[in-house]
């Protein structure tokens, strides 16, 4: 697989990241997006895998942990550890109240990265018109920690990631539980019921949602901008389609943005 900019790449960037304004950029005028899968499977597990080795994406993983000096370029010897696991954000049309629309859509897989001198970083890959292929590089394990959280949380449960907030739950069992500091200040500790969360997340997002005068004067994706950066987790991205105000592999300027890294206790 050849990391270069294209307009497939671009258009499962915008896939990814433009609906749920990670950026909090305008749209521009791109291709559709490609819908991704609605759930992970053997077969897309294994694209995904096969995405995050490719001699390519080890190379630009090698510059990626390279790029601050912490170890040099031969010696990353960047490595694949463990399977991709599915990475789902807010859905919008659990946003509008869709009957049935599950809590949280897939939004790419995850596959963590390691450098030889104990580095993490998280391949995000996604199908797009080309294939499955990886669009963002970010530092650290939060898609894999929260899942494991999650799961140990809330054994069966979705977890997921509302953008907007850079909060992390999991749901299930008609309740919506926090995973991070975030999160808690949404819902509180203890949690709060489905019902009560959609209604929290309708009235924030529900004018901003795709096709809304809000999204058709220009906002990302029709959801609020995200908020403004924590000192707590730097994430470190390359720009690669910015006509499209997505983000992957490219070779171009460096953007910065900041995660929380503060869980709630079980």
């Amino acid at each position: 697989m050849t990391l270069r900019i294209t307009a497939a790449t671009a258009t499962a960037a915008t896939a990814v990241l433009a609906a749920t304004a990670l950026l909090g950029l305008a749209p521009q005028a791109v291709a559709a997006p490609v819908p991704q899968p609605r759930a992970a499977t053997a077969e897309t597990r294994a694209a995904a895998a096969q995405a995050a080795t490719a001699p390519d994406t080890l190379a630009t993983l090698s510059r990626f942990f390279a790029r601050e000096g912490k170890v040099s370029l031969t010696a990353a010897q960047p490595r694949i550890e463990g399977e991709a696991i599915p990475v789902s954000y807010l859905s919008p049309e659990f946003v509008a109240g869709k009957a049935g629309a599950p809590v949280a859509r897939l939004e790419f897989l995850a596959s963590k990265a390691v450098s030889s001198d104990g580095q993490q970083a998280v391949l995000w890959t996604a199908r797009t018109e080309a294939g499955w292929q990886v669009v963002n590089i970010a530092t650290g394990d939060d898609e894999f920690r929260y899942a494991q959280l999650g799961a140990a949380k809330l054994p069966g449960g979705t977890v997921f990631r509302e953008p907007q907030t850079d909060a992390w739950y999991v749901a299930g069992d008609s309740r919506v539980l926090p995973l991070d500091e975030d999160a808690v200040r949404a819902v509180g500790a203890g949690g709060t019921s489905l019902g009560a969360y959609r209604a929290r997340v309708a009235e924030a997002y529900g004018d901003k949602l795709p096709g809304s005068a809000y999204a058709k004067g220009g906002g990302a994706g029709g959801f609020a901008a995200s908020p403004e950066p924590d000192a707590t987790r730097t994430t470190t991205v390359t720009a690669m389609a910015a006509a499209a105000g997505a983000l992957a592999l490219g070779g171009a300027g460096a953007l910065t943005l900041r995660r929380r890294r503060v869980t709630a206790e079980a």
